[in-house]
């Protein structure tokens, strides 16, 4: 370690002087550690009894530029310390709304870069949008990319109606063998489509073909009866021996 760095090391009072000139000297606790900047400069942290600043830190940056001259203030600043409580990371509202959380006259624009939509002028991959758009002549101004279709398969598909859910794994026979499966059209109609069971628990809502549940089109009321009937066994008591011969 070089003189300066020695220097600016031992100079912790001077840094507290400075810490009490600025805040006062009930705000300023014991000194906790000294962390070299670089050659020339260092920061001498003290505990701050602020009030409402629980774990923060007072940080005084000093610097010389070479040995013998004098020990300058670069800065003074309260900072956070490694347990200090703060302000949680500030997340857009955009990105902070989830499933669920939209109300009955809320209003949720999408975001003007988001990827999951397309302008509805460019040809999509989809041949259900395409056929949708010739048929209005005009088309939707947005529509779905591929990226967004990808996004939808996948929560789809790991949620709650997707194949490995413990319902599908219970049920009899799969929602693309039922009766009351209403396939999605387009690219989505091989996975996916709509339960239209008024007693099913997914009634009006996008499963995935490979799930099912109980109330199958397929499933039959077993009239057998409920325990099995043993087979009848007549037992007179009687015990037969062979006759000598």
């Amino acid at each position: 370690m070089s003189s300066v760095e020695l220097s600016l090391s031992a100079a912790a009072e001077l840094a507290r002087a400075v810490a009490v000139e600025l805040a006062g000297e009930d705000a300023v606790g014991a000194h906790e550690e000294v962390r070299q900047e670089d050659d020339h400069a260092a920061t001498h942290y003290f505990t701050a009894h602020q009030p409402g600043y629980c774990g923060w830190r007072w940080a005084i940056t000093l610097a010389q530029i070479g040995p013998g001259e004098p020990i300058t203030v670069s800065e003074t600043v309260l900072l956070p310390g490694p347990d200090a409580l703060v302000a949680p990371v500030w997340v857009p509202w955009q990105e902070r709304v989830r499933a669920g959380d939209l109300g009955v006259g809320d209003l949720l624009p999408s975001r003007p870069d988001d990827e999951r939509l397309v302008p509805g002028y460019l040809a999509s991959d989809d041949p259900a949008v395409e056929e949708v758009s010739r048929e209005v002549g005009l088309g939707r101004p947005k529509v779905l990319s591929r990226c967004g279709r990808m996004e939808a398969a996948d929560r789809w598909l790991d949620g709650d109606r997707g194949p490995l859910s413990d319902m599908a794994r219970a049920a009899p026979g799969t929602c693309g063998s039922c009766g009351f499966y209403l396939p999605l059209a387009g690219s989505m109609s091989a996975a996916f489509g709509v339960c239209a069971n008024e007693f099913a628990p997914a009634d009006g809502a996008v499963v995935h073909a490979e799930y099912g549940c109980g109330a199958h089109s397929d499933v039959e009321v077993d009239i057998g009866p409920v325990a099995p009937v043993a087979e009848v066994v007549y037992d007179d008591g009687i015990e037969l021996e062979a006759r000598p011969s």
